[in-house]
């Protein structure tokens, strides 16, 4: 079965909002792979998973580590190949397209409000459609469909 894409655009804080995102996919139960573009932000969106909800706990840990087969959450970054333990959902917040994307059920696309991540965004919105595959766009500020 071909994966659904969602895009949330105009994300003011892109790694909040996957924060946010992943948070509400765990809390129903569901398994999480979040696509940062680089190692640096990769450790943003770990310390942030942390912190950003006091009531929250979402257990996530970085992928290739031990324990990421048995974690509902895991992190990985584009400038490594990323050999994610689930399938379910993948927050991609990378300019590029995800490898690999076809196994997910569902891809969520999170894009910051500057031209610099629309226009990568645009790119990666083009290949899905060319794809055939399920589009569906939202703003994230308001959080409703466009």
């Amino acid at each position: 079965m071909a994966p659904r894409v969602q895009f949330y655009h105009n994300a003011e804080n892109p790694l909040a909002l996957a924060c946010e995102l992943a948070s509400k996919a765990y809390a129903s139960g569901r398994k999480v792979a979040l696509r940062a573009p680089d190692a640096a932000l990769a450790r943003q969106l770990d310390q942030l998973l942390w912190s950003f909800e006091q009531q929250a706990f979402v257990p996530h840990v970085m992928a290739g580590t031990p324990l990421a087969t048995e974690t509902a959450v895991v992190i990985g970054h584009a400038e490594s190949p990323t050999e994610w333990p689930h399938t379910e959902i993948l927050f991609n917040l990378a300019d590029d397209v995800p490898p690999g994307y076809e196994r997910f059920r569902m891809i969520v696309e999170i894009v910051g409000p500057s031209e610099a991540h629309k226009q990568p965004a645009r790119a990666r919105w083009m290949h899905y459609k060319q794809k055939d595959l399920p589009l569906q766009a939202f703003d994230a500020i308001r959080r409703e469909a466009l």
